[in-house]
């Protein structure tokens, strides 16, 4: 068995998924093997990726970036795993530089390396920050890379374009069987994931050694250019990321700006994105189900209430 997986999603993802792979191949660390689950995709993709050395799982329906990544965890278990979007490229080091410091922190979940955009100029993410109003951003984001995030550390929580777990951290948080909830198909998976693991005691870490190009399509300012389904999911997936994991101590300090901001949202669907009307109904829609889990979540939390507030402490 590899001491690594590295796990792609892909669909229709023929204009990033050639140079994500040559930038496996030319990684200084080699005990990795490649698996990818495609999504149905409908381009070249399955294409591009037959030249490449890597374990090909072909769905025929869209099962959604969290089914397929929890399925190619189950297949292909490692001690660490590497949830890696195809629009990503990575530099020489950067497997060898996660690994390495997940090692040196057997109490580390997870570890992010520092994230740029395609410009390699321009910071991507170092890492989630969540806000007071219940946001979750990525920190530096749109900010130019100066060095000011060269310092590693303890973060939040790694965004999911490339985030390495460590696979005894999953079974450790796993909700029925799941690492990803399903729930989500997609989008904010990573800050519930993240956050699931903080209630349950593990901490995460931020490798700036590590670097990385990110091509990010989904953005707060291109919301009205974005498709419908995308949308819908982000609205669904705001209130699902506090339904699993927001305890009732912090609902009571935060009541107000998080009142606020859910106003505005709601708001904002029913002026302007009626599509995602049905967004803000799925919770009532399946309540008994999404409370069980819930529940389930909460029995398990191992963090003391306060250190955990603490990372709540950004006001937009």
């Amino acid at each position: 068995m590899v001491k690594l997986s590295v796990n792609i999603v892909t669909f229709n993802s023929e204009s990033d998924i050639a140079d994500c792979l040559r930038s496996l191949e030319h990684q200084t660390f080699r005990d990795f093997r490649t698996h990818i689950f495609d999504n149905a995709s409908s381009d070249e993709t399955l294409s591009l990726i037959e030249p490449f050395d890597a374990d090909v799982i072909r769905s025929t329906v869209n099962t959604g970036f969290c089914r397929a990544h929890n399925e190619l965890v189950r297949r292909f278990p490692a001690e660490y795993v590497l949830f890696l979007n195809p629009d990503t490229v990575l530099r020489p080091e950067f497997l060898e530089e996660l690994v390495r410091a997940l090692d040196a922190r057997p109490d580390a979940a997870s570890a992010s390396g520092k994230l740029l955009r395609m410009d390699g100029k321009t910071i991507d993410s170092t890492g989630i920050i969540m806000l007071r109003s219940q946001r979750h951003l990525d920190r530096g984001a749109g900010e130019p890379d100066r060095g000011q995030y060269d310092q590693p550390g303890e973060i939040f929580g790694p965004s999911g374009a490339a985030a390495l777990y460590r696979q005894k951290a999953l079974e450790d948080v796993a909700i029925d069987g799941q690492y990803f909830d399903e729930d989500f198909f997609a989008y904010r998976e990573d800050a519930d994931l993240a956050w699931r693991c903080r209630l349950f005691g593990w901490i995460s870490i931020y490798v700036p050694a590590a670097v990385a190009r990110h091509r990010r399509r989904v953005t707060p300012e291109r919301r009205s250019e974005l498709p419908n389904l995308i949308n819908y999911h982000s609205v669904k997936n705001r209130f699902l990321l506090r339904m699993n994991n927001m305890t009732g101590s912090l609902y009571r300090r935060d009541f107000w700006l998080i009142t606020r901001r859910d106003a505005e949202v709601i708001g904002y669907v029913l002026l302007r994105e009626w599509s995602s009307i049905p967004a803000l109904t799925y919770i009532a829609r399946h309540f008994v189900r999404l409370w069980g889990k819930r529940r389930s979540i909460q029995a398990r939390v191992r963090i003391d209430r306060g250190k955990l507030e603490s990372w709540f402490g950004h006001v937009e």
